[in-house]
């Protein structure tokens, strides 16, 4: 088997070989298209953890405040509806439906509702996880806010949530993992990224394999340096001393 990595450096509307592989002007070489198609997926996939952790970290509050069984009903609802229906039928459904019943969203770009669709899609998650940190912790910390005369809004705010975010930081390692491989679903609605890049080249050069192999070296760096990030986060977030078994749940 012969791999043609040369591929990266021709034209991409003449396929004649550019020196120095980058293209001047208009011309675009297929190395220029995929770091292209890396930016965008790197746009969708920030952007919708963005939308992720806001609505995320509002619904796992919610799930978890004491005596609001509708507020609390209400959040448990969220998660199983965007956990339990498939990300690509999401994508569809935003893309298709929701602007047919919605006539304003018509005037979304593809881009924002492929944001929107991943972004609430990963809120689930976040808001499962979140739960799960806020009821690992121990009740004296509830106690402790209550007892200096915090309201509920103060408490979560400057006693629960700071640690709760600390608990979960290891699957929200995972989970912003997660959103970048995910983003890949943006290729159903022609979102120029990295798969819809690795379809279209694919078929363009004849050359999939090359194409292919290194779309998913993109992933790998992408999904790497987010973990690197993470890790950073989480020794600086690190309370010394502070245990608790069975945190970051909820996955």
């Amino acid at each position: 088997m012969n791999m043609d990595w040369k591929v990266f450096c021709r034209d991409t509307l003449t396929g004649d070989a550019v020196s120095g592989c980058l293209g001047e002007g208009r011309d675009i070489t297929y190395l220029d298209w995929i770091f292209s198609a890396w930016g965008w997926t790197v746009s969708v996939s920030l952007t919708a953890l963005l939308i992720a952790l806001v609505v995320g970290s509002v619904i796992g509050v919610i799930r978890t405040l004491p005596g609001s069984r509708w507020l609390v009903r209400l959040g448990n609802a969220w998660v199983e509806l965007f956990r339990n229906i498939p990300l690509l039928v999401q994508i569809f459904l935003w893309y298709h439906v929701v602007p047919a019943l919605v006539p304003p969203m018509r005037d979304l770009s593809p881009f924002v509702l492929v944001v929107i669709a991943l972004g609430l899609f990963t809120s689930a998650r976040i808001a499962e996880q979140l739960r799960a940190g806020i009821e690992a912790l121990p009740r004296g910390q509830r106690y402790a806010g209550m007892a200096l005369g915090f309201t509920t809004p103060q408490y979560y705010r400057y006693v629960i949530l700071p640690m709760a975010y600390r608990i979960i930081i290891p699957p929200l390692t995972s989970e912003s993992m997660n959103i970048f491989k995910n983003s890949s679903v943006a290729f159903a609605v022609s979102i120029p990224e990295l798969t819809q890049y690795a379809l279209q080249v694919g078929e363009e050069t004849s050359r999939p394999i090359e194409i292919y192999l290194a779309v998913t070296v993109l992933y790998v760096i992408s999904a790497l340096v987010i973990n690197r990030i993470m890790a950073f986060i989480e020794k600086r977030a690190r309370v010394p001393g502070f245990v608790v078994a069975g945190a970051g749940g909820g996955h």
